[in-house]
Protein backbone atom coordinates (compact mmCIF):
# COMPACT_ATOMS: atom_id res chain seq x y z
CA UNK A 1 0.00 0.00 0.00
CA UNK A 2 1.29 3.46 -0.90
CA UNK A 3 0.13 6.98 -0.15
CA UNK A 4 1.25 10.31 -1.57
CA UNK A 5 1.47 13.14 0.96
CA UNK A 6 3.09 16.53 1.47
CA UNK A 7 5.62 16.18 4.25
CA UNK A 8 8.81 17.72 5.64
CA UNK A 9 12.20 16.07 5.33
CA UNK A 10 12.34 15.50 9.09
CA UNK A 11 8.98 13.76 9.06
CA UNK A 12 9.98 11.71 6.01
CA UNK A 13 13.06 10.45 7.85
CA UNK A 14 10.92 9.49 10.82
CA UNK A 15 8.32 7.63 8.74
CA UNK A 16 11.09 5.98 6.75
CA UNK A 17 12.60 4.69 9.98
CA UNK A 18 9.27 3.28 11.11
CA UNK A 19 8.71 1.54 7.79
CA UNK A 20 12.25 0.16 8.04
CA UNK A 21 11.32 -1.55 11.29
CA UNK A 22 12.67 0.89 13.86
CA UNK A 23 11.08 -0.05 17.17
CA UNK A 24 13.05 2.17 19.57
CA UNK A 25 13.74 5.90 19.40
CA UNK A 26 15.39 8.08 22.02
CA UNK A 27 16.20 11.73 21.44
CA UNK A 28 16.29 15.25 22.80
CA UNK A 29 14.88 18.41 21.19
CA UNK A 30 17.07 20.77 19.17
CA UNK A 31 16.29 22.90 16.12
CA UNK A 32 16.17 22.34 13.14
CA UNK A 33 15.29 18.64 13.62
CA UNK A 34 12.43 18.95 16.14
CA UNK A 35 9.76 17.77 13.71
CA UNK A 36 11.48 14.38 13.68
CA UNK A 37 11.10 13.49 17.39
CA UNK A 38 7.65 15.12 17.42
CA UNK A 39 6.59 12.79 14.60
CA UNK A 40 8.14 9.78 16.32
CA UNK A 41 6.34 10.64 19.56
CA UNK A 42 3.05 10.32 17.71
CA UNK A 43 3.79 7.38 15.42
CA UNK A 44 5.88 4.99 17.52
CA UNK A 45 3.04 4.03 19.89
CA UNK A 46 0.87 3.36 16.83
CA UNK A 47 3.28 0.63 15.67
CA UNK A 48 3.96 -0.75 19.17
CA UNK A 49 7.34 0.96 19.24
CA UNK A 50 9.02 2.84 22.07
CA UNK A 51 9.59 6.61 22.07
CA UNK A 52 11.61 8.27 24.82
CA UNK A 53 12.42 11.95 25.15
CA UNK A 54 15.60 11.55 27.11
CA UNK A 55 16.90 14.02 29.70
CA UNK A 56 19.93 14.78 27.54
CA UNK A 57 21.72 13.84 24.34
CA UNK A 58 24.13 11.69 26.34
CA UNK A 59 21.25 9.76 27.86
CA UNK A 60 19.60 9.32 24.45
CA UNK A 61 22.61 7.72 22.74
CA UNK A 62 23.18 5.38 25.68
CA UNK A 63 19.52 4.33 25.61
CA UNK A 64 20.00 3.53 21.93
CA UNK A 65 23.10 1.53 22.90
CA UNK A 66 21.01 -0.58 25.28
CA UNK A 67 18.22 -1.15 22.77
CA UNK A 68 20.71 -2.09 20.04
CA UNK A 69 22.39 -4.55 22.42
CA UNK A 70 18.98 -6.20 22.87
CA UNK A 71 18.78 -6.73 19.10
CA UNK A 72 16.08 -4.23 18.11
CA UNK A 73 16.37 -1.61 15.39
CA UNK A 74 17.14 1.59 17.31
CA UNK A 75 17.84 5.19 16.36
CA UNK A 76 18.35 8.70 17.63
CA UNK A 77 18.45 12.12 16.01
CA UNK A 78 19.76 15.57 16.79
CA UNK A 79 21.48 18.58 15.25
CA UNK A 80 25.14 19.54 15.29
CA UNK A 81 25.86 20.43 18.98
CA UNK A 82 23.65 17.56 20.11
CA UNK A 83 25.49 15.12 17.86
CA UNK A 84 28.77 16.32 19.39
CA UNK A 85 27.46 15.22 22.78
CA UNK A 86 26.65 11.77 21.38
CA UNK A 87 30.15 11.06 20.06
CA UNK A 88 31.33 8.98 23.01
CA UNK A 89 28.27 6.76 22.68
CA UNK A 90 28.78 6.39 18.93
CA UNK A 91 32.36 5.27 19.59
CA UNK A 92 30.99 2.72 22.09
CA UNK A 93 28.56 1.43 19.44
CA UNK A 94 31.43 1.01 16.98
CA UNK A 95 33.66 -0.63 19.57
CA UNK A 96 31.02 -3.17 20.56
CA UNK A 97 29.87 -3.70 16.94
CA UNK A 98 26.28 -2.69 17.62
CA UNK A 99 24.00 -1.51 14.79
CA UNK A 100 22.19 1.81 15.25
CA UNK A 101 21.11 4.76 13.12
CA UNK A 102 22.00 8.34 14.05
CA UNK A 103 20.41 11.29 12.20
CA UNK A 104 22.15 14.67 12.11
CA UNK A 105 20.20 17.59 10.63
CA UNK A 106 23.10 20.04 10.54
CA UNK A 107 22.96 23.68 11.64
CA UNK A 108 25.50 26.47 11.48
CA UNK A 109 28.51 26.30 13.77
CA UNK A 110 30.90 26.10 15.51
CA UNK A 111 29.56 26.30 19.06
CA UNK A 112 25.82 26.88 19.38
CA UNK A 113 26.00 28.66 16.03
CA UNK A 114 22.58 29.29 14.53
CA UNK A 115 19.65 27.29 13.15
CA UNK A 116 20.47 27.97 9.49
CA UNK A 117 21.48 25.06 7.21
CA UNK A 118 25.09 23.98 7.03
CA UNK A 119 27.28 21.07 5.96
CA UNK A 120 30.04 21.77 8.44
CA UNK A 121 29.74 18.43 10.30
CA UNK A 122 31.23 16.48 7.38
CA UNK A 123 34.54 15.92 9.16
CA UNK A 124 32.79 14.89 12.36
CA UNK A 125 30.71 12.28 10.53
CA UNK A 126 33.31 10.91 8.13
CA UNK A 127 36.39 11.18 10.36
CA UNK A 128 35.00 9.31 13.37
CA UNK A 129 33.96 12.17 15.65
CA UNK A 130 34.46 10.04 18.74
CA UNK A 131 37.66 8.48 20.03
CA UNK A 132 39.42 5.47 18.54
CA UNK A 133 40.11 4.01 15.09
CA UNK A 134 36.57 3.49 13.85
CA UNK A 135 34.24 4.52 11.05
CA UNK A 136 30.51 5.07 10.73
CA UNK A 137 28.72 4.58 7.43
CA UNK A 138 27.42 8.02 6.35
CA UNK A 139 24.51 8.53 3.94
CA UNK A 140 23.53 11.94 2.53
CA UNK A 141 20.00 12.32 1.07
CA UNK A 142 19.18 15.28 -1.17
CA UNK A 143 15.36 15.20 -1.27
CA UNK A 144 12.43 14.43 0.97
CA UNK A 145 11.76 11.20 -0.94
CA UNK A 146 15.37 10.10 -0.66
CA UNK A 147 15.37 10.96 3.04
CA UNK A 148 12.57 8.43 3.42
CA UNK A 149 14.06 5.82 1.10
CA UNK A 150 17.55 5.85 2.62
CA UNK A 151 16.27 4.97 6.07
CA UNK A 152 15.72 1.34 5.09
CA UNK A 153 19.21 1.21 3.60
CA UNK A 154 20.64 2.82 6.75
CA UNK A 155 19.13 0.16 9.01
CA UNK A 156 20.02 -2.65 6.61
CA UNK A 157 23.67 -1.55 6.42
CA UNK A 158 23.84 -1.07 10.18
CA UNK A 159 22.60 -4.62 10.71
CA UNK A 160 24.69 -6.12 7.91
CA UNK A 161 27.96 -4.73 9.22
CA UNK A 162 27.03 -4.30 12.89
CA UNK A 163 28.08 -0.68 12.87
CA UNK A 164 26.56 2.76 13.50
CA UNK A 165 25.15 4.42 10.39
CA UNK A 166 24.67 8.17 10.12
CA UNK A 167 22.11 10.06 8.04
CA UNK A 168 23.65 13.48 7.33
CA UNK A 169 21.17 16.16 6.30
CA UNK A 170 20.89 19.90 6.89
CA UNK A 171 18.34 22.42 8.06
CA UNK A 172 16.98 23.07 4.56
CA UNK A 173 16.40 19.38 3.89
CA UNK A 174 14.82 18.85 7.30
CA UNK A 175 12.41 21.77 7.00
CA UNK A 176 11.45 21.69 3.30
CA UNK A 177 8.15 20.14 2.26
CA UNK A 178 7.82 17.98 -0.85
CA UNK A 179 5.45 15.29 -2.10
CA UNK A 180 6.42 11.89 -0.72
CA UNK A 181 5.30 8.45 -1.79
CA UNK A 182 4.99 6.59 1.51
CA UNK A 183 5.18 2.85 1.01
CA UNK A 184 3.41 1.38 4.00
CA UNK A 185 4.56 -2.05 5.04
CA UNK A 186 3.03 -4.56 7.37
CA UNK A 187 4.88 -4.33 10.65
CA UNK A 188 6.04 -7.84 11.48
CA UNK A 189 8.98 -9.76 12.82
CA UNK A 190 10.78 -9.60 9.44
CA UNK A 191 12.87 -6.70 10.75
CA UNK A 192 13.77 -8.55 13.91
CA UNK A 193 15.99 -11.11 12.27
CA UNK A 194 17.74 -13.46 14.64
CA UNK A 195 20.85 -11.82 16.04
CA UNK A 196 22.79 -14.52 17.86
CA UNK A 197 25.00 -11.93 19.55
CA UNK A 198 22.10 -9.98 21.12
CA UNK A 199 21.52 -9.75 24.86
CA UNK A 200 18.11 -11.40 24.94
CA UNK A 201 18.61 -13.64 27.96
CA UNK A 202 20.70 -16.80 27.99
CA UNK A 203 18.00 -19.46 28.18
CA UNK A 204 19.13 -22.59 26.30
CA UNK A 205 22.38 -20.97 25.17
CA UNK A 206 25.67 -19.65 26.44
CA UNK A 207 25.50 -16.05 27.73
CA UNK A 208 26.51 -13.28 25.34
CA UNK A 209 28.95 -10.56 26.32
CA UNK A 210 29.02 -7.15 24.62
CA UNK A 211 31.97 -4.97 25.58
CA UNK A 212 34.61 -2.57 24.31
CA UNK A 213 36.96 -2.80 27.28
CA UNK A 214 39.95 -5.10 26.65
CA UNK A 215 42.78 -4.87 29.17
CA UNK A 216 44.81 -7.98 28.34
CA UNK A 217 47.97 -7.23 26.38
CA UNK A 218 47.27 -7.33 22.62
CA UNK A 219 43.54 -8.08 23.00
CA UNK A 220 42.32 -4.64 21.95
CA UNK A 221 44.64 -4.58 18.94
CA UNK A 222 43.12 -7.86 17.72
CA UNK A 223 39.65 -6.33 18.00
CA UNK A 224 40.81 -3.27 16.06
CA UNK A 225 42.22 -5.45 13.28
CA UNK A 226 38.83 -7.16 12.97
CA UNK A 227 37.16 -3.75 12.71
CA UNK A 228 39.65 -2.54 10.09
CA UNK A 229 38.98 -5.61 7.97
CA UNK A 230 35.27 -4.82 8.12
CA UNK A 231 35.84 -1.19 7.14
CA UNK A 232 37.87 -2.25 4.10
CA UNK A 233 34.96 -4.47 3.02
CA UNK A 234 32.54 -1.56 3.42
CA UNK A 235 34.80 0.72 1.39
CA UNK A 236 34.96 -1.84 -1.38
CA UNK A 237 31.27 -2.76 -1.54
CA UNK A 238 29.17 0.19 -0.37
CA UNK A 239 30.21 3.25 -2.39
CA UNK A 240 27.17 5.02 -3.82
CA UNK A 241 26.70 8.15 -5.89
CA UNK A 242 24.50 9.77 -8.55
CA UNK A 243 26.26 10.63 -11.82
CA UNK A 244 24.69 13.28 -14.07
CA UNK A 245 26.01 14.17 -17.56
CA UNK A 246 29.49 12.85 -16.86
CA UNK A 247 30.17 11.30 -20.28
CA UNK A 248 30.84 14.58 -22.10
CA UNK A 249 31.47 16.91 -19.16
CA UNK A 250 34.44 19.25 -19.25
CA UNK A 251 33.71 20.56 -15.75
CA UNK A 252 32.27 18.28 -13.09
CA UNK A 253 30.63 19.68 -9.96
CA UNK A 254 30.96 17.54 -6.83
CA UNK A 255 28.25 18.34 -4.27
CA UNK A 256 26.05 16.44 -1.84
CA UNK A 257 22.74 16.83 -0.07
CA UNK A 258 20.86 20.09 -0.48
CA UNK A 259 23.89 21.68 -2.13
CA UNK A 260 23.66 19.11 -4.93
CA UNK A 261 20.07 20.24 -5.66
CA UNK A 262 21.24 23.81 -6.14
CA UNK A 263 24.19 22.66 -8.22
CA UNK A 264 21.88 20.59 -10.42
CA UNK A 265 19.67 23.62 -11.10
CA UNK A 266 22.76 25.62 -12.12
CA UNK A 267 23.98 22.71 -14.25
CA UNK A 268 20.68 22.52 -16.17
CA UNK A 269 20.84 26.24 -17.00
CA UNK A 270 24.41 25.88 -18.24
CA UNK A 271 23.58 22.76 -20.29
CA UNK A 272 20.78 24.70 -22.00
CA UNK A 273 23.47 27.13 -23.17
CA UNK A 274 25.62 24.32 -24.53
CA UNK A 275 28.10 24.18 -21.66
CA UNK A 276 29.33 20.66 -20.96
CA UNK A 277 28.88 20.51 -17.21
CA UNK A 278 28.33 17.38 -15.12
CA UNK A 279 27.53 16.54 -11.52
CA UNK A 280 28.81 13.79 -9.26
CA UNK A 281 26.65 13.60 -6.12
CA UNK A 282 28.03 11.39 -3.35
CA UNK A 283 25.28 9.46 -1.56
CA UNK A 284 27.73 7.70 0.73
CA UNK A 285 30.06 10.24 2.30
CA UNK A 286 31.81 7.36 4.02
CA UNK A 287 32.81 5.35 2.20
CA UNK A 288 33.45 8.22 -0.20
CA UNK A 289 32.68 7.17 -3.82
CA UNK A 290 36.25 7.21 -5.07
CA UNK A 291 35.55 4.72 -7.85
CA UNK A 292 33.33 7.19 -9.71
CA UNK A 293 36.02 9.88 -9.79
CA UNK A 294 38.65 7.31 -10.81
CA UNK A 295 36.47 6.29 -13.76
CA UNK A 296 36.14 9.94 -14.79
CA UNK A 297 39.90 10.48 -14.67
CA UNK A 298 40.66 7.34 -16.66
CA UNK A 299 38.18 8.32 -19.35
CA UNK A 300 38.96 12.04 -19.58
CA UNK A 301 42.20 13.52 -18.25
CA UNK A 302 41.19 17.05 -19.42
CA UNK A 303 38.25 17.35 -17.03
CA UNK A 304 38.10 19.97 -14.27
CA UNK A 305 36.43 19.50 -10.88
CA UNK A 306 34.52 22.05 -8.83
CA UNK A 307 33.59 21.11 -5.25
CA UNK A 308 30.64 23.06 -3.86
CA UNK A 309 29.55 22.77 -0.23
CA UNK A 310 28.03 24.65 2.69
CA UNK A 311 31.33 24.59 4.54
CA UNK A 312 34.89 25.73 3.98
CA UNK A 313 36.34 22.75 2.17
CA UNK A 314 35.67 19.61 4.19
CA UNK A 315 34.50 17.32 1.39
CA UNK A 316 37.09 19.07 -0.79
CA UNK A 317 39.79 17.11 1.05
CA UNK A 318 38.24 13.77 0.05
CA UNK A 319 38.09 14.85 -3.60
CA UNK A 320 41.72 16.00 -3.42
CA UNK A 321 42.75 12.62 -2.01
CA UNK A 322 41.23 10.89 -5.04
CA UNK A 323 42.28 13.35 -7.74
CA UNK A 324 45.87 13.57 -6.42
CA UNK A 325 46.80 16.43 -8.75
CA UNK A 326 45.74 14.61 -11.92
CA UNK A 327 43.14 17.26 -12.83
CA UNK A 328 42.47 20.91 -11.97
CA UNK A 329 40.36 21.25 -8.83
CA UNK A 330 38.56 24.36 -7.60
CA UNK A 331 36.25 25.14 -4.69
CA UNK A 332 33.18 27.20 -3.82
CA UNK A 333 31.87 27.21 -0.28
CA UNK A 334 30.13 29.19 2.43
CA UNK A 335 29.64 28.49 6.13
CA UNK A 336 27.77 29.67 9.20
CA UNK A 337 24.42 29.26 7.49
CA UNK A 338 25.48 30.79 4.18
CA UNK A 339 24.29 28.90 1.08
CA UNK A 340 25.98 29.21 -2.33
CA UNK A 341 23.33 30.15 -4.90
CA UNK A 342 22.73 29.02 -8.49
CA UNK A 343 24.16 32.34 -9.65
CA UNK A 344 27.26 31.85 -7.50
CA UNK A 345 27.87 28.46 -9.10
CA UNK A 346 27.21 29.71 -12.64
CA UNK A 347 29.56 32.67 -12.10
CA UNK A 348 32.28 30.36 -10.76
CA UNK A 349 31.96 27.95 -13.69
CA UNK A 350 32.05 30.77 -16.24
CA UNK A 351 35.30 31.88 -14.60
CA UNK A 352 36.70 28.34 -14.92
CA UNK A 353 35.70 28.17 -18.58
CA UNK A 354 37.27 31.54 -19.42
Amino acid sequence: MAERKLITGNEAIAEGAIQAGCSFYAGYPITPQNELPAYMAKRMPEVSGIFIQAESELAAINMVFGAAAAGVRAMTSSSSPGISLKQEGISYLAGTELPAVIVNIMRGGPGLGNIAPSQSDYFQATRSGGHGDYHSIVLAPSSVQESYDLMRLAFDLADKYRTPTIILGDGLLGQMMEPLVVKYRVQSTEYRAKKPWALTGCKNREPNIIRSLYLAEGALEKVNLILQKKYKTIQKQEQRQEDIFLDDAKIIIVAYGTMARIAKAALNKLREKGKKIGLMRPITLWPFPKKSIERILKRNRKVKFLVVEMSYGQMLEDVQLVVRGRAPLDFLGRGGGGVPSEDDIIKKIKHLIA
